[in-house]
């Protein structure tokens, strides 16, 4: 069933877009009822309307936290208009129904993600008569249009063009689906900010957010992307969703396809190991990824470069893998890339020379990401009926942060090394061991029980790619607990080992390191990946 729209109420905080439409509006011969600041812009743009209180009989109070709740407008919401002594009791009582609102709420998620926010600025942030009128209108799509997000007024304005003035079932359905998921997000924010604080003691009362607090109950919203393919397996179903209020920038939630088949769920999953590694290096880079593990990565003065020293890591597991550039794509480097197996690219850019090279693989699917050296606050896990949440790994070491505990110090180009080793073990699932040299890895060994075993790997995926490992530097994302997983390294070739220590055998460890003259450094950090 179509409702005509003859009578509007706006009041909104994110005022963007609210003139044109109301404009139209009223054009069209629709009223138009406001409140506060609202009224007062549609006034002063020449667009006739009326206070709500002249409705309500009874002005605003409170500064403002009192104006809408009230039977004057919740009465003119909630009334069905298929039961007739809905409509008498609204005639009785004098209230005309209100056939559209467009409502959006106090911005309490800026509010709080302020530094400087304190308590009080938070709690007057939390809006009270904006999701009752929301939660009313959405709860009566039947014969009223909601809107609460500035981004659906062009499409309503089309529809109320194109069918004189009248909204349809279907788009007030959809609009109030999208107001509940808004007003639960928004309650979400709220309990997650206020569970996260205790004021009992009294001075948490006035101090700013603390961001590293976990909530007594956590809400979780976010938005689907798309539907994927299929999961991890065929018979699996999936969809990719995103976070709200906002995806941190420059993470894989930000991607714009511009070429290529749909994406499977493990595209997207190694797709964002591989961004979220290559991004976290200041020279120019790539990493290839196979199957949630860097299997190759390098630095170098172009994106062909890097990618070339990436590749020769380990040819074999780079076929079919995901690939990720931390500067833009050029036509050389497409035309590199395209000589073997990809599934995704992932840069900041892609020239259109580069994009012409693609297009001849239309099956290589090309993603383009904003770069951003940030990384998203927080992680989440499934496990059996619960979530672990931690933030996120974010820490780099530099060389400030490196210990030097044997008796030699590395080399300048020894401790380049060391750090480049680092920075990718972080990335690589535990057990890890990293070999580098010259700016590029030369062996990876990844997610085993024993790190002896990773180590082993390591060495042997670089004598497959006949890369030596004489004079290379060796990086384990935990400590060693015995010396017998460095000896395998030093055997190996490593003249150079990056560790966090912390055994209780670091002593015998450091020991064996000086017994064959190699430097090694300690980080005091860890970085398992589960």
């Amino acid at each position: 069933m179509r409702i005509r729209v003859r009578r509007a109420l706006i009041s909104v905080s994110d005022k963007r877009g609210v003139a044109p439409l109301a404009r139209e509006l009223s054009a069209a011969g629709v009223e138009i009822l406001s409140t506060g600041g609202t009224s007062r812009l549609l006034a002063g743009e020449g667009i006739p309307v009326r206070e709500v209180e002249s409705v309500t009989g009874f002005p605003e109070m409170l500064d403002g936290r009192v104006k809408t709740l009230h039977p004057g407008v919740h009465g003119a919401l909630l009334a069905r208009r298929d039961r007739a002594e809905h409509l008498e009791a609204l005639r009785r009582a004098g209230i005309e129904p209100i056939d559209l609102l467009v409502v959006n709420l106090y911005p309490f998620s800026e509010t709080v993600a302020r530094p400087d926010c304190s308590f009080e600025e938070a709690i007057e942030n939390i809006d009270v008569g904006g999701p009752a009128m929301l939660r009313g209108a959405a709860k009566n799509f039947s014969g009223v249009a909601v809107v609460a997000d500035p981004a659906d007024y062009g499409t309503l304005l089309e529809e109320l063009r194109q069918h004189h003035f009248t909204t349809s079932l279907e788009t007030r359905f959809r609009l109030a689906r999208k107001v509940f998921a808004h007003t639960a997000a928004y309650d979400g924010a709220v309990s997650d900010y206020l569970s996260a604080r205790d004021v009992s003691g009294g001075p948490a009362a006035t101090a700013a957010p603390d961001a590293r607090s976990y909530p007594e109950r956590l809400s979780i919203q976010l938005e689907k992307l798309q539907d994927l393919r299929y999961g991890e397996n065929p018979h699996q179903t999936a969809a990719f969703y995103r976070d709200l209020p906002v995806a941190a920038a420059g993470t894989l939630a930000h991607y714009r396809q511009l070429q290529g088949k749909e994406l499977s769920y493990n595209n997207i999953a190694d797709a964002d190991a591989a961004w979220e590694c290559v991004k976290t290096f200041g020279a120019c880079a790539c990493v290839i990824v196979k199957h949630g593990n860097p299997c190759g990565v390098a630095e170098a003065d172009d994106p062909a470069g890097a990618y070339a020293g990436a590749f020769a890591t380990d040819p074999t597991s780079a076929f079919g893998g995901i690939i990720a550039f931390n500067r833009p794509v050029d036509a050389a480097t497409a035309r590199s890339v395209s000589a073997q197996f990809v599934e995704v690219i992932v840069a900041p850019e892609f020239s259109r020379d580069a994009l012409d090279v693609l297009a001849e693989k239309q099956n290589v699917r090309a993603l383009q990401i904003p770069l951003h050296h940030g990384v998203a606050g927080v992680d989440y896990k499934r496990v059996g009926g619960g979530l672990l949440v931690q933030s996120a790994d974010a820490r780099n070491v530099g060389p400030r942060d490196c210990k030097v505990v044997t008796r030699r110090a590395p080399s300048a180009d020894e401790m380049a090394d060391l750090l480049f080793a680092w920075r990718v073990a972080k990335y690589v699932r535990s057990n890890a061991i990293v070999f580098a040299r010259g700016r590029r890895t030369v062996g990876i060994g990844a997610g085993q029980m024993s790190r002896v075993d990773s180590a082993r790997i390591a060495a042997i995926k670089a004598e497959q790619a006949k890369l030596p490992l004489a004079g290379s530097a060796a990086a384990s994302d935990a400590f060693f607990p015995f010396r017998d997983g460095l000896d395998v390294v030093i055997d190996a070739g490593a003249t150079a080992v990056i560790q966090p220590g912390g055994s209780v055998r670091d002593d015998s460890v450091i020991a064996a390191a000086d017994e064959r003259n190699v430097a090694m450094v300690f980080t005091g950090i860890r970085h398992f990946r589960h």
